[in-house]
């Protein structure tokens, strides 16, 4: 009888977890969620100004430009549209075979997988992981020292760059090092991860979301550029105290750690291949490492206005490009995502020829890494053909006359704290930052026009929401792969970086409500 028991049990099918849905999905079902909503939705237009932005109290409703049938079939090329519709000129509209603008982000999606290939070659060098190495070594004695420089590079990197998911290869090189220094794994994973993360937060020329909110909103991506300079170094000195704080507390009282020092590994699992942590730069290595520098200083030195910044105004703009008012200096390149895109390809082809990979190997490591950005790109197109639906079924305006009538007894700084936080669980529902820019800055760069506040604000305010939940978000694969990597539970990460969270909500509300009244 207890073997009929015992087998009785074994066949009893183990429940499956919930998982949350990815970016991918989760657009997916916003998309039909929208089309449904554009159904009840009644259509409206405003009057825009020479420079194409909504006039205030202009707004009338209009008859529904579309049938039933092509609705159905706008929910069906959303996605296409998404990725190289052009509008028209006259009209508005959006298809493929339109004369006009481009409206879908084919431009963005390019730039990524450019990015993604030149990261690829890149990292294939081992120059970058090579350098945190050699470092790590010269300042063995300093741990406290060696924490500051990692989190304040990777912030770096993750505020101009978008560095997030690179971290995961230092993992097996500073997890060691940090627990030989006498710190536990919390100290490891949290100088990683908040590094990174608070880099993204602070984003100041982060082409995959200040880059892609700029294009949405029609403004210059150095447009407000010294406020997020200002956030960025305020959030990342808070974030290196607050790791600092902790581990020099577990360092001196083991006992304090929230995750103790010994790891027990799986059983099933493959010893991790050791990191020679004495590893030295070779030539090469430097020669790549000097590219890489160059290459990311003259992607954010040609993308950044500089007549704009010392004293002109930005002009009208369209969604892949931006212009100023006045004359740009000689030196201004004015380059954009197409440039932008061929930089990055070209740089790669000259990293794999400095380090004498061969043909075969520089290609394959170009669409391999072309190809790791194809996730992303799926988001930001599926993103993208949201506002094609919003736009061809003309119920965008009526959603920004009710959001207009909402805002419109609300102080500027009371704005710009409410964009903030609307964006909040945006991010949790859509942790690509440049999904959720291409979806949310159409609607919150004309509403930031009707309270006062301006674009590069409403821009700014955007991303500090976005980048508060990504924080602690568990659809944010940084997060949790990080933790997983790092073997941190997620509950005592929370444990750990609440005080945080608040200090940084506290931080960005004073500094944004006090911009929007004083700009």
């Amino acid at each position: 009888m207890s073997t009929e028991t015992d087998t009785g049990s074994a066949q009893t099918p183990a429940k499956k977890k919930f998982e949350f849905p990815g970016a991918v999905t989760m657009l997916a079902i916003v998309t039909v969620l929208v089309w449904v909503a554009a159904l009840f939705i009644p259509a409206g237009r405003f009057g825009v100004d020479v420079d194409g932005s909504p006039v205030p109290g202009s707004f009338e409703t209009v008859t529904s430009p579309l049938s039933f049938w092509e609705r159905i079939q706008q929910l069906i090329l959303s996605p296409v549209n998404g990725l190289y519709g052009v509008q028209d000129s006259i009209t508005g509209f959006v298809d493929t075979d339109n004369i006009g603008r481009l409206f879908g982000s084919v431009g963005v999606v390019l730039f990524i997988m450019a990015l993604g290939a030149f990261i690829s070659v890149s990292f294939a060098t081992r120059s970058l992981e090579t350098a945190v190495s050699q470092l790590a070594t010269k300042l063995s004695d300093k741990g406290w020292l060696l924490i500051t420089v990692i989190m304040v590079l990777f912030s770096l990197l993750g505020s101009t760059m978008g560095f997030s998911v690179e971290t995961f290869g230092f993992y097996a090189l500073l997890i060691p090092l940090m627990t030989a220094l006498g710190y536990d794994r919390m100290v490891a994973a949290t100088m990683i991860i908040l590094g990174a993360l608070v880099g993204n937060m602070a984003s100041t020329v982060n082409p995959f979301s200040i880059g892609v909110a700029s294009g949405e909103a029609g403004v210059s991506i150095g447009d407000g550029i010294v406020l997020r300079v200002i956030l960025w170094i305020v959030l990342t000195a808070v974030a290196v105290v607050f790791v600092l704080r902790y581990a020099a507390k577990v360092k001196k009282d083991p006992s304090k750690s929230l995750v103790g020092f010994d790891i027990e590994d799986d059983e099933d699992e493959e010893p991790a291949e050791p990191v020679d942590i004495d590893g030295k730069l070779t030539g090469t290595q430097k020669l790549v490492l000097l590219i890489t520098g160059l290459t990311f200083g003259l992607m954010i030195f040609s993308v950044i206005p500089w007549s704009s910044i010392f004293g002109a105004t930005t002009g009208p703009a369209e969604y892949a490009y931006h212009v100023t008012t006045t004359e740009p200096y000689w030196f201004e390149l004015n380059w954009w995502f197409p440039q932008l895109a061929m930089l990055f390809i070209l740089a790669a082809v000259l990293v794999g020829i400095v380090a004498k990979m061969g043909e075969k190997k520089i290609v394959s490591l170009i669409t391999r890494g072309a190809g790791d950005m194809v996730g992303p790109a799926i988001v930001i197109l599926l993103a993208r053909g949201v506002s094609v639906i919003m736009t061809n079924t003309e119920t965008l305006d009526t959603i920004l006359n009710a959001m207009e009538q909402l805002v419109s007894g609300a102080s500027a700084g009371v704005f710009a704290i409410l964009v903030m936080l609307v964006n909040i669980p945006l991010a949790f529902l859509i942790p690509s930052s440049s999904g959720h820019a291409t979806l949310a800055m159409p609607l919150l760069a004309p509403l930031g026009d009707f309270a006062g506040v301006s674009r590069a604000l409403v821009i700014t305010a955007f991303q500090m929401g976005h980048g508060l939940m990504l924080m602690v978000a568990p659809t944010n694969v940084v997060v949790v792969g990080g933790l997983a990597m790092a073997k941190v539970g997620y509950d005592k990460f929370l444990r750990f970086v609440w005080p945080l969270l608040l200090i940084n909500f506290v931080i960005v509300v004073v500094v944004i409500g006090a911009a929007a009244v004083f700009e």
